[in-house]
């Protein structure tokens, strides 16, 4: 069990099954549900897609900061990447967008060959932190498994695994569950079958014995804001994927 009072819900799954339209409109929600709550949106995929699906331009991520720090360790700056190191999570919150409803923040782009892990793991425990100061997290992970065990991804209360409803897909949500059940500390999780069309192939669709929250249509309106650019904030109540999203959060006990 996740000791924090914060609900901290992670999205993931194999890329191009739609997770991170399905965050957005996971974050749309409980905008709506709960506008006096402290709501924290996480884009922990590298492409940094959910700042586009809530319509934000981040000037800075927390990557950014990471490389700093490494700059300055790598030129010898020992002391000043210390210093540095100790102001990490007030300079977090600079990186941090403020919205009407919500709060967003990126983690930017992946570790790479050669980087000092006490600093990466350092980051982490600062983002831990900074989650422990809202009420509901959201956190669009990278797609895959690789990222389960890494940064934000390590303590989370609700654990959703978004996949299409191709065989890959069911296997890959399969897989990322055996590998959170060793390396995460989660208390739900639940499975969201994204642009089924034909609910007839229904019983086709194996997802183990992981539950599924709902079963959610190929969106119409998603697909013309994708193309424009238009945040998912703007997309009417009964599109499927609200309409999915509003599924997830009550299935997960949290409306």
């Amino acid at each position: 069990m996740v000791e924090n009072k914060s609900k901290i819900i992670a999205v993931a799954g194999k890329g191009g099954v739609g997770k991170t339209s399905i965050s957005a409109a996971i974050v749309k929600v409980l905008v709506s549900y709960y506008p006096k709550a402290k709501i924290l949106a996480i884009d922990a995929d590298p492409a940094v897609g959910l700042s586009t699906a809530l319509g934000i331009e981040p000037a800075s991520t927390i990557d950014d900061i990471r490389k700093s720090i490494i700059e300055n360790v790598e030129d010898g700056n020992t002391r000043e990447a210390i210093e540095l190191l100790g102001e990490a999570r007030y300079r977090i919150f600079d990186t941090m967008v403020e919205k009407d409803g919500f709060a967003f923040i990126a983690v930017g782009r992946p570790e790479s060959a050669g980087c000092y892990c006490k600093i990466n793991s350092y980051l982490k425990e600062v983002i831990s932190l900074l989650s422990n100061e809202f009420d509901y997290v959201v956190i669009d992970g990278e797609a895959g498994i690789e990222q389960i065990n890494r940064r934000v991804m390590e303590k989370v209360t609700h654990l959703i695994l978004v996949t299409d409803p191709s065989k890959k897909g069911t296997q890959v949500i399969q897989t990322i569950k055996k590998v959170a059940d060793n390396l995460v500390m989660y208390d739900e999780i639940g499975a969201v079958v994204n642009r089924i069309n034909d609910m007839s192939l229904s019983d086709y669709i194996d997802t183990g014995n992981i539950p599924i929250l709902s079963y959610i249509s190929e969106d119409k309106n998603l697909a013309a804001f994708d193309i424009q650019g238009k945040s998912v904030f703007n997309l009417p109540e009964d599109s499927s994927v609200i309409i999915g999203a509003k599924e997830i959060i009550k299935n997960i006990n949290l409306l």
